[in-house]
């Protein structure tokens, strides 16, 4: 910030407008004839105590991406994510389960489901991190096994990763089901208690 932005930041600040209010104040005041000859120093004075007392300035409060911006941002970080996974050869078990999984969160990524800041959680490290990496080792692993022969198959670990992460999607979609299955209950017992 350079000399000329801090000079016009102190113009506009809180400060500067109640000392020039104060002074404003001691220039009546010297108007008048009150202050005599010390006028220079009462105009002062009520000016450096106008730019004391002044509240402080308080800086702009952050601006975070509200859950639609968010879910945006995921929609197309998923939309990448298909893409990669389509490129991808996979084991039969493990696309079946992949294809499932992508599925669920594709249907959770509709517009108006997820809005629980934990869910969207859940979601995102999904897409952005937890099924990118399983695959990704999977591919990798499944070149090296090739050269030691009797170690565990590297497609029962994704299978399991999916099996994981398959639970934890799926917990989010229950939760919202049961979210949704409350509001109808509590919205019959509200029209059945209206009456007519």
């Amino acid at each position: 910030m350079g000399t000329s932005d801090r000079l016009l930041g102190y113009v506009e600040s809180r400060k500067n407008l109640t000392g020039s209010v104060c002074g404003l104040a001691g220039v009546g005041i010297a108007l008048t004839g009150a202050a005599g000859g010390l006028w220079p120093l009462v105009i002062a004075g009520l000016y450096a105590a106008g730019a004391l007392i002044a509240p402080p300035e308080r800086p702009e409060t952050p601006r975070f991406p509200d859950a639609d911006e968010q879910l945006d941002a995921l929609r197309a970080d998923f939309t990448k994510l298909r893409a990669y996974l389509a490129e991808v050869e996979l084991p039969e078990a493990a696309g079946d389960r992949l294809t499932e999984l992508a599925a669920l969160v594709e249907a959770l990524l509709e517009p108006g489901w997820v809005s629980d800041p934990e869910h969207l959680h859940v979601l995102a490290r999904a897409v952005r991190q937890d099924v990118p990496e399983a695959v990704d080792t999977f591919v990798r692993t499944r070149w090296w096994s090739r050269f030691t022969p009797g170690a565990e198959p590297p497609e029962s670990h994704l299978d399991r990763q999916l099996s994981v992460l398959h639970e934890e999607v799926s917990a989010v979609a229950a939760a919202l089901r049961e979210a949704e299955a409350i509001r109808q209950e509590v919205h019959t017992r509200y029209l059945e208690e209206r009456g007519p």
